[in-house]
């Protein structure tokens, strides 16, 4: 026989313990430092969500004036002058300017999550472009950043889906992938308390199928098929 009075218990914790874990993921979020290289329409969009989440922003650009405008509250600096502030670093830029950042701040990004954002495209071909032996633009990183933890993420939708944090009447959905767990927590964090909701796709080498993804969706909105304004939504 069922016994309805445990079971009600057992429900009533699982409940508790599910609640307790939104909780510790939003409070994960609110305790982060982030910091954002590039100022342009998905760096911008990116630190928006960011300081919505209630985390400390810092964005990282050529220009310090365009870094101080991509959203209200953040904190800018100078490529190249600036020191990282975040224990979370968003790549924000195309994969070509990957080898410059590595080269400014590799000691710097050791032992930090690095967010990768990039769709490594050849926009003469629409085709993947990608050193030889490289099946993504995340393991390239990886490999470049082997004291780093990294996690792809917000590849998969335009930037105005993400600064509106919409798509088609529902919330915007990021995808993520990579090998930390801790660290692909951290990332979900920030990004749900800024209003997003996420998946998780595994492994950092499920990456390069989020950037045929990203790449795919490019191309739609190239060829005028999908709207900047909206794009792939996944439904959950």
């Amino acid at each position: 026989m069922i016994n309805a009075e445990a079971t009600g218990r057992s429900l009533s914790r699982r409940h508790e313990t599910n609640a307790t874990r939104r909780w510790n993921i939003h409070r994960e979020a609110i305790m982060s430092n982030i910091t954002i290289f590039g100022a342009g329409n998905i760096g911008s969009a990116v630190a928006g969500i960011a300081v919505k989440s209630g985390a400390a922003v810092q964005v990282i650009d050529r220009n310090p004036d365009k870094a101080a405008a991509a959203a209200d509250g953040v904190t800018a600096g100078k490529f190249g002058d600036a020191a990282i502030a975040g224990d979370v670093v968003v790549l924000a830029l195309p994969f070509p300017a990957y080898d410059e950042v590595v080269s400014a701040y590799a000691d710097q990004l050791a032992g930090k999550t690095v967010v990768d954002v990039s769709n490594p495209i050849d926009f003469t071909t629409f085709d993947l472009a990608l050193p030889e032996g490289v099946s993504s633009a995340a393991e390239y990183l990886a490999g470049k950043l082997p004291q780093s933890k990294i996690v792809k993420a917000f590849n998969t939708t335009f930037a105005a889906t993400l600064a509106t944090g919409v798509n088609d009447g529902a919330p915007t959905v990021v995808q993520l992938a990579g090998d930390d767990e801790n660290a692909k927590n951290a990332v979900k964090a920030f990004a749900e308390a800024g209003g997003l909701k996420t998946v998780d796709a595994g492994a950092l080498k499920r990456a390069q199928y989020l950037e045929g993804y990203g790449a795919l969706q490019i191309i739609l909105g190239v060829t005028e098929q999908t709207p900047w304004t909206g794009g792939f939504k996944v439904v959950k």
